[in-house]
């Protein structure tokens, strides 16, 4: 087990000084339900821990290097970059899923490749690397293994966008008019609403789509039309 996490430690450029606190972060809660007797704890705490400094490492690193972008756009880049297939890709291009613990249940079941197990052993990772080495080293590490070159190509390209957003942006520059979103349909129960909705741009109707609501066949529909426009 030892010199599996000397093969981590040194792949992160991170050594732990607290190798029990190491060990902790790959513990997941079916290992504990299926061994009793073993007096350890899940990485559940340490993941809830990283995912508030994950948040603050992000925040941090978008006000340095992007002054420039307003706040809303701070919060969509943020949902863009910690959504669980970016942490599942961070974790997977570290083999942590090598060095969970896991149940033979789980195991068996394909657990190492979760994404949800990966995504919260990356996340108490961080929690991890904070408590044990401070602030600094896990703004290293998050920055390193999981932004690298992807979140700058995420804000150069825009991509952080939603559909109706960067569907107005195109639209603006392009023909200098704004999308215009009409409900066609409502259908269904009150608890199950079908709300069917048309994009117009430049009164030509682009795209249409349904949703469980209207903002949901709205996004589907400015989509839609992206993909026809670009």
């Amino acid at each position: 087990m030892k010199n599996i996490f000397e093969r981590l430690e040194n792949k992160i450029g991170l050594k732990f000084k607290d190798t029990g606190l190491l060990r902790n972060i790959f513990i997941h809660r079916s290992y504990l339900n299926e061994n009793r007797h073993v007096k350890l704890i899940s990485n559940e705490k340490l993941e809830f821990l990283g995912d508030s400094v994950l948040s603050l490492i992000t925040s941090v690193y978008l006000y340095k290097k992007f002054p420039h972008l307003e706040e809303g756009e701070y919060t969509e880049i943020k949902s863009s970059i910690v959504r669980t297939e970016s942490l599942t890709e961070a974790a997977a291009n570290l083999n942590l899923g090598d060095y969970l613990l896991l149940s033979k249940g789980q195991d068996q079941e394909g657990g190492r490749k979760n994404k949800n197990i990966l995504a919260d052993c990356f996340e108490a990772l961080i929690g991890g690397i904070f408590i044990d080495l401070g602030f600094e080293k896990a703004y290293y590490f998050v920055t390193k293994f999981l932004f690298a070159k992807k979140l700058d190509y995420i804000i150069n390209n825009k991509l952080y966008l939603s559909p109706k957003s960067h569907l107005q942006e195109f639209t603006q520059s392009r023909y200098r008019v704004t999308p215009v979103y009409n409900i066609i349909e409502e259908r269904g129960p009150e608890h199950e609403r079908i709300f069917r909705v048309a994009v117009f741009v430049n009164k030509k109707r682009l795209a249409l789509a349904s949703g469980k609501s209207k903002k949901e066949a709205e996004e589907k529909a400015a989509k839609i039309a992206l993909e026809k426009l670009t």
